[in-house]
């Protein structure tokens, strides 16, 4: 267990005394704590806990601390989430034509920023096959059409079992993906867009904008539900802009804001700061120690 730790994403009903008995229950198994932050939404009555805790003094196996803290939990409605700094988390890109994202995020997985191993990319077209081949990651190119997109998810929810995927990132996919496949992969799917939905939907929208004057573009990330578009929010960002940029410029503003989000939400997820509640998410901040 040297050099092991654990963060703990835990969510239920706010009482008295909760933050003191949650650290006495880790404190009695001779755990030392190394970053806690806490929420409470006043308007529901949740409470929202990241507990970083050093497992280097563990006396006993992960799964019997997982089964003490569900014994510990049943009383206050705790529901619970761990992941172990030993364990890296495997990440699937799913692009179809736009290189940018797929680029910011091979980049700074490749310098450590992103802490997570990425086995495949995979497409609808063949187009970014030369992106994977200068990171050298195996890209799989699956085509789809309307007639076949239920075989083509098939194979793509096959490479993912197969390669072990913990998150599916989807870095400017362009497609809609079935109810069927989000399930699998309930808020494990992170999508990034502009921020001009609903207003500009389809092609074009920085002509649109710049036709409408904007004085903002921004991007949002969020986890995939079958309300398109609608999922939880992880992270956005906008940047103010002038009557003197035209659609090109906003395009590629648009472009630099996409990067900047979805790196920032896939950061989040992968160092476990998101707990996700009904169509809100509670992201805790990342500094020394978190």
């Amino acid at each position: 267990m040297k050099d092991t730790n654990a963060v703990f994403l835990i969510r239920c009903m706010d009482k008295k005394g909760l933050v003191a008995g949650i650290t006495n229950f880790f404190y009695e198994l001779g755990l030392n704590i190394l970053n806690c932050q806490q929420y409470t939404d006043c308007m529901t009555g949740q409470y929202f806990m990241r507990l970083k805790l050093d497992l280097s003094d563990l006396a006993f196996s992960k799964k019997d601390l997982e089964n003490r803290l569900t014994e510990f939990g049943k009383p206050l409605g705790l529901e619970w989430s761990v992941h172990y700094s030993d364990y890296v988390p495997r990440v699937a890109i799913l692009v179809s034509k736009a290189s940018h994202c797929l680029y910011d995020l091979l980049v700074k997985q490749r310098e450590g920023t992103l802490k997570c191993e990425i086995p495949l990319i995979l497409s609808n077209h063949p187009d970014l096959e030369y992106v994977a081949e200068q990171f050298r990651v195996p890209f799989f190119c699956l085509p789809v059409t309307k007639e076949t997109k239920k075989e083509q998810e098939a194979k793509i929810t096959e490479l993912l079992s197969i390669h072990h995927i913990d998150l599916v990132v989807l870095a400017r996919y362009m497609q809609i993906i079935s109810s069927d496949f989000i399930d699998l992969y309930r808020n494990r799917i992170i999508n990034i867009h502009h921020a001009f939905l609903p207003a500009f939907q389809g092609a074009n929208p920085y002509l649109r904008a710049f036709q409408r004057g904007v004085k903002m573009i921004g991007a949002t990330a969020h986890y995939v539900t079958a309300d398109l578009d609608e999922g939880p929010i992880i992270e956005q960002d906008v940047v103010r802009v002038t009557h003197e940029y035209g659609p090109d410029d906003l395009s590629r503003i648009g472009r630099d804001v996409e990067m900047m989000v979805l790196s920032r939400a896939v950061k989040a997820h992968l160092e476990s700061r998101v707990i996700v509640h009904e169509n809100r998410t509670v992201v805790f901040t990342g500094g020394i120690g978190a």
